[in-house]
């Protein structure tokens, strides 16, 4: 099973979207928030300078974010990410 880890924040619409279509797919994530500034930078820093939530990865490869994880989806290619190809 694919590692998924998730940067999020609670208020963020994208992170609860990003999550929805996670959870479809039947994958266990873990979700790590950014409220504290520490975390907060050691994301931007995995995340390539991206300031914004969520940021996903998976097996440590950074996917990107809510729009990237859809489209991934609508391409198929998302799947082959979980298959780590």
């Amino acid at each position: 099973m694919p590692q998924v880890e998730i940067y999020t924040t609670t208020v963020c619409p994208y992170c609860v979207r990003a999550k929805q279509l996670l959870t479809e797919k039947g994958l266990v994530y873990n979700e790590i928030s950014v409220e504290d500034s520490e975390v907060r930078a050691h994301m931007v820093a995995r995340a390539e300078g991206r300031r914004t939530v969520p940021q996903i990865f998976i097996n440590g490869k950074l996917l990107g974010g809510c729009d990237d994880l859809y489209r991934l989806n609508a391409s198929g290619e998302l799947d082959q990410w979980l298959q780590g190809v």
